[in-house]
């Protein structure tokens, strides 16, 4: 089966009626957890984008209090799998300053992390790829946003 383009997907639903939509996004959303966690997003958490910051956030706490630090090994296994759970949420809500607030925390959280970063060149690169792409998304904010932000970057330290 060829998959259809995004244009050509957009034109097709433009074409049903609402209960043949209403249809295909439930069914959407039997096949995959992703699929229902966006659908989760745009249906009940997207009218209020501070508290889905603070929901992710506490959910971030929780992962970062349950890393196994008995090696390294663990902690960045545990560490990445944190990352890759942020930037789904991020790509859920398309907001530049979510991403921002967001890859902030998850910077912070990892930078006061015990045992100490400073011990793994993996864990470190880690730190300075987030802190990274956070300078590039910030020239895409409101500048009191940018410079807020600003202030927070310069306080972080591994």
């Amino acid at each position: 089966m060829k998959t259809a383009s995004v244009s050509e997907i957009k034109r097709e639903l433009g074409e049903r009626s609402p209960q043949e939509l209403k249809e295909t996004i439930l069914r959407l959303a039997r096949f995959k957890k992703e699929n229902k966690e966006l659908l989760t997003y745009a249906l009940f958490e997207s009218v209020d984008e501070n508290a889905y910051v603070e929901s992710v956030k506490q959910e971030m706490n929780s992962m970062f209090e349950e890393i196994n630090t008995a090696s390294y090994y663990y902690i960045k296994k545990s560490v990445r799998k944190i990352l890759r759970h942020t930037k789904t949420r991020i790509r859920y809500s398309l907001d530049k300053q979510t991403e921002v607030e967001l890859l902030l925390w998850f910077c912070i959280k990892l930078a006061n992390f015990k045992p100490s970063i400073r011990n793994s060149l993996a864990l470190e690169n880690i730190l300075l790829k987030q802190l990274q792409g956070i300078r590039k998304t910030m020239p895409k904010l409101h500048e009191d946003l940018r410079y807020d932000y600003e202030k927070i970057l310069k306080n972080i330290k591994y």
